[in-house]
């Protein structure tokens, strides 16, 4: 095995922020309410917003997959030239579906980039791996911390064109600093094969204790994925300006980014699990909120609230499939997370913008929390059981 590049996780990380950073910029605050402008209802708005979780579905595994035959700068590269293209194609737009398509193209890349970087970091550094998973993931939430308030002001001061030429700006930065990625482990000789696929695959689908983390993961991204696409709207349909709905988000994502590495090192400390109850009630909580606060401040507070239960839920899943992961199959395992993760996400906005049309804000914010605090039950429940969840949890 050759030494560990000194320079691998930071030109990963750097990678990491600014796509992030590009893919955060195209939809926070920008999305709905570019596809407010384009005249969409807001079912059609759920749709839209679901159209970049869906190639996560679709691809997260075959790309971890993939990326532990092929190695994992290729797969890399193919991620990154997706987001240097896609910002482009949002300044043509005319219509809604056009504006789904576009999201459809969009996802492939944060679907491939985030299974692949999880994986090559897991397998790379394994003594303090939950440690510099949780760095990496701070680095890529800076992006996604930066985004809606540079998004929020370009579009009060701009218009949506200046967002995605700033997206764009940033993703073939992204693609420049990639070209100097190198592999550092030697890819198998062996080729990837049918059965070879599909055994991997089934040997990570029989791990109880990866599919609980899976689910839970994907009930917090379901509603994290709602959140994000519907509190602007809320917001701007309280009169809130632009601007400050982007702050109302922005804070969201700023405790993430402070709180994630140090509920990871609690996880550490604690145990994975101990943390996960406590982040799923503190999320559920501050969603039920979110109707009683109408108002820039009020939903600043409740949206800083949601971002500190997201990160303590958060800080433990990815780590966590690392450490049950068998056999060196760390793609294999992330690509089902994210795979899981993302068939969470891309519901969450569906059902939401369908409660919204149907029976406004406040039903659709209640089922969400509800959702929090069945997962929480769930996984209470389980912890108990000896034979549906493994004393490695």
């Amino acid at each position: 095995m050759k030494p560990i590049q000194p320079t691998f996780f930071i030109l990963i990380a750097l990678i990491g922020g600014l796509a992030i950073f590009s893919s955060t910029l195209s939809k926070t605050p920008v999305l709905p309410l570019f596809a407010s402008s384009l005249h969409a209802t807001p079912a059609e708005i759920g749709w839209i917003v679901m159209a970049s979780t869906l190639p996560g579905v679709l691809i997260s595994y075959p790309a971890g997959a993939l990326s532990d035959y092929l190695g994992q700068r290729r797969v890399l590269l193919a991620s990154l030239i997706v987001f240097a293209t896609a910002p482009f194609l949002y300044l043509v737009i005319e219509t809604a579906w056009q504006l789904m398509a576009v999201r459809f193209y969009h996802g492939f890349a944060t679907a491939i980039f985030g299974t692949v970087a999880s994986a090559a970091i897991a397998a790379r550094y394994q003594a303090d791996r939950a440690a510099r998973l949780s760095t990496y993931s701070s680095v890529t939430i800076v992006g996604r911390s930066i985004a809606p308030f540079l998004g929020g002001f370009l579009i009060s001061l701009a218009s949506f064109g200046a967002v995605y030429i700033a997206c764009a700006i940033a993703g073939v930065l992204a693609l420049g600093a990639g070209l100097l990625l190198q592999d550092h482990e030697p890819r198998p000789h062996t080729k990837l094969e049918l059965p070879h696929f599909w055994a991997s695959l089934v040997t990570v689908l029989r791990d109880r204790g990866i599919m609980l983390v899976s689910l839970v993961e994907a009930a917090q991204y379901l509603v994290f994925g709602a959140v994000e696409a519907f509190l602007a709207l809320y917001a701007s349909s309280l009169g809130i300006p632009a601007w400050q709905i982007g702050i109302i988000l922005g804070v969201q994502l700023l405790s993430i980014v402070f709180a994630k590495p140090l509920m990871g090192r609690v996880s550490d400390r604690v145990g994975r699990k101990q943390v996960i109850l406590p982040g799923l009630l503190i999320g559920a909580a501050s969603v039920a909120l979110l109707p009683f606060a109408p108002g820039f401040i009020g939903l600043s507070v409740l949206s800083l609230a949601f971002g500190l239960g997201f990160a303590t839920v958060t800080s433990s899943t990815t780590a966590l499939v690392a450490d049950l992961t068998q056999n060196g199959r760390y793609g294999s395992s992330m690509g089902v997370l994210r795979t899981v993760m993302d068939v969470g996400q891309s519901i969450g906005p569906v059902l939401t913008g369908f409660m919204v049309g149907v029976a406004g804000y406040g039903s659709a914010f209640t089922l969400l929390a509800a959702i929090l605090v069945a997962a929480a039950l769930m996984l209470g429940l389980l912890l108990h059981d000896a034979k549906a969840l493994p004393d490695r949890l």
